[in-house]
C-alpha cells in the first residue's frame, strides 16, 4: 500500500539526501550514465553545494563496452570541477551472454584492445579482492573508507520491480529508512562507522525522472533520444552495457545507432554478430515453433542441444525443477497457467546462456509477489463471503 504525502517526490528526494548527509562523513553518488543516476547525481549536488560539502564523490565502475554516448556523458559529469572523480578502469570480469565459447569479457586486460584509451583520471589498479562487478559496490567503500563511514547513494526505483518494492519497503536497514541496503555493520567495523546504500528516488516513477530532467535542463545520456527514435517504450530504455544477459536488447540495434561501437563489440566477443542478427523474436520468443507440443518440450529439446556443458545443464535443471514444482502448485491453488509461461521463460534463459541465473531470479520473485497478492485476493474473498454468510 503507497502511502501519499503533501509534498513531492522531487522535494521528498532533497530531503532524504541532506538527512544522508547530516548523517555521514563521506556521501559517494553512484553514477551510471543512466537516466536515474542523473536524478540522483544532480539532486545531491544540489545538496552538497547547499551544505558546503563540494567537490561531490562520484563513482562510476567502468565496464569497458559502454555505448560511445554513456562515456560522453560520463566525461561531462567526471572533469566538473565541483565533482571529485572515481572512474574506474581496471580489471573486472563480466558476463557474455551471446556466446557459449566466449563468456566473459575481461575488462581492461592487458595486451587486449580495448573500445578505447583509459581517461587520464582514471583508477586502473584494482586492489579490492574482487574481479565480480556487483560485488565492488561492497568491496570498494571498504577498501576507500576503511575506517571511516560511507554513504553510496543509487537510482534504484520500486516501480521496476516488484521484488525491489518488497525489499525497499520492509524494514529498517539505517535508523528508520526502509530505502537502502546496510553493506558493512557497525559489527564488523571495530570504529563503529557503518557502509550504507541509500536509494533516495525509490519511489519515483520513470515520469517523474524525465520531469525532472527536462524541467531543471540537466545534461543526460543522449542514447535515450536515439531509443525513443526506434519506438523503445520509455520504461524499457535502458543504457547498459551491451552483452550482459538483462542487456541483449542492446544490440538488435547497436549498428544502427552506433556503429563504431558495434564494430568494436564485434571485435572484442564472439557472438555479438550473430546475436544482432538473430534479433529480439529469436532471443526472446512470444510463438512456440511448431514442431514442439509445448514450451516445456521446446525447453527441454534447447537445453539438450544447445547446452553441452554439463555442469551448465545441471545449472539450469535444478533451476527448472523447483520452478516446475512451485509454479504447477501455483497453477492448483489459483486455478492459473503460470507454469507455461514459465517455460516460456525458461527457453528465453537458455537462448541467453543465462545458466548464472539472473533471469531465473527475476522470475521466481515474480512468482513469489503473485502467489502472495492472489493468496491475499483469496483470504479477502473468502473473508466476504464469511462476513454475508454471518449477515444472513
Amino acid at each position: 500500500m503507497k502511502i501519499y504525502k503533501n509534498k513531492n517526490v522531487f522535494e521528498e528526494a532533497l530531503d532524504r539526501i541532506r538527512f544522508i548527509y547530516d548523517e555521514f562523513d563521506n556521501v559517494v553518488v553512484c553514477f551510471s550514465g543512466g537516466k536515474d543516476s542523473t536524478v540522483i547525481f544532480n539532486l545531491a549536488l544540489i545538496v552538497a553545494q547547499e551544505k558546503g560539502r563540494l567537490p561531490l564523490k562520484v563513482m562510476f565502475i567502468d565496464q569497458e563496452a559502454e555505448w560511445q554516448s554513456t562515456v560522453d556523458i560520463m566525461r561531462y559529469v567526471m572533469y566538473r570541477d565541483d565533482v571529485q572523480p572515481y572512474w574506474y578502469q581496471m580489471p573486472i570480469r563480466l558476463f557474455n551472454a551471446t556466446s557459449y565459447f566466449d563468456e566473459w569479457l575481461y575488462c581492461w586486460e592487458e595486451g587486449s584492445e580495448w573500445f578505447r584509451d583509459k581517461e587520464p583520471i582514471a583508477i586502473t589498479e584494482n586492489n579490492y579482492g574482487t574481479f565480480t562487478f556487483k560485488d565492488l559496490f561492497v568491496k570498494i567503500p571498504e577498501v576507500e573508507f576503511r575506517n571511516e563511514d560511507c554513504a553510496l547513494i543509487g537510482g534504484v526505483r520500486t516501480e521496476e520491480s516488484p521484488g525491489r518494492q518488497l525489499g525497499l519497503t520492509g524494514s529498517p536497514v539505517y535508523k528508520w529508512v526502509t530505502w537502502g541496503n546496510q553493506h558493512y555493520s557497525k559489527n564488523r567495523n571495530p570504529h563503529g562507522k557503518p557502509h550504507v546504500t541509500f536509494y533516495p528516488i525509490y519511489d519515483w516513477s520513470y515520469t517523474d525522472v524525465w520531469k525532472a530532467i527536462h524541467e531543471n535542463n540537466w545534461e543526460y545520456n543522449k542514447l535515450y533520444d536515439a531509443q525513443y527514435r526506434l519506438g523503445i517504450p520509455v520504461p524499457n530504455m535502458r543504457v547498459s552495457n551491451l552483452h550482459h544477459e538483462t542487456a541483449l536488447q542492446n544490440i538488435f540495434y547497436a549498428q544502427e545507432v552506433e556503429p563504431e561501437t558495434y564494430e568494436k563489440l564485434t571485435r572484442r566477443l564472439q557472438g555479438i554478430d550473430a546475436a544482432s542478427k538473430l534479433g529480439f523474436e529469436d532471443y526472446f520468443p512470444k510463438k512456440l515453433p511448431f514442431m514442439f507440443a509445448d514450451w516445456k518440450e521446446y525447453r527441454d529439446f534447447l537445453l539438450e542441444k544447445l547446452i553441452e556443458d554439463e555442469e551448465k545443464k545441471e545449472l539450469f535443471r535444478k533451476e527448472f525443477r523447483a520452478h516446475d514444482r512451485d509454479f504447477g502448485l501455483n497453477d492448483k491453488i489459483f486455478g492459473t497457467n503460470e507454469l507455461q509461461r514459465a517455460h516460456q521463460a525458461h527457453v528465453s534463459a537458455i537462448l541467453a546462456n543465462d545458466y548464472h541465473g539472473t533471469k531465473l531470479a527475476n522470475l521466481r520473485v515474480t512468482l513469489d509477489n503473485t502467489r502472495k497478492r492472489r493468496a491475499r485476493k483469496k483470504y479477502l474473498e473468502e473473508l466476504k463471503y464469511a462476513e454475508a454468510q454471518a449477515g444472513n
